[in-house]
């Protein structure tokens, strides 16, 4: 718990840092009106951090899981470890699609 109220406070003040970036841009009568941008436009690479901690967080969670019960049920181990390897291997599938989502929009400005 004390992880994730550090994480909501941490993307708070990413949220306060970014809105006063931009609420500083003014225009100088010897140059055009500043530069426009569209809200979060920034924040892509952070969501590809994002993808990862969450992917790693879920497969930690996994093995957790099977580890103990492995523990408490060794004669089924073995199904345990073939349902964890499966869901391990489809969680990394969908990490990865994201990623290559998210660095396809930051490469290319989607």
């Amino acid at each position: 718990m004390k992880v994730f109220k550090s994480a909501v406070l941490a993307f708070g003040m990413l949220l306060f840092a970014h809105g006063a970036t931009y609420a500083q841009a003014q225009a100088t009568p010897t140059q055009a009106a500043p530069t426009v941008h569209a809200p979060f436009s920034d924040l892509k690479g952070i969501g590809a951090g994002l993808v990862i901690v969450g992917a790693a967080l879920g497969i930690g969670n996994l093995a957790k899981g099977a580890v103990d019960s492995m523990a408490r049920q060794p004669e089924i181990a073995g199904n345990i470890q073939t349902a964890m390897i499966i869901a391990a291997a489809l969680i990394e599938g969908v990490t990865f699609f994201a990623l290559i989502i998210i660095l396809l929009q930051v490469l290319f400005g989607g």
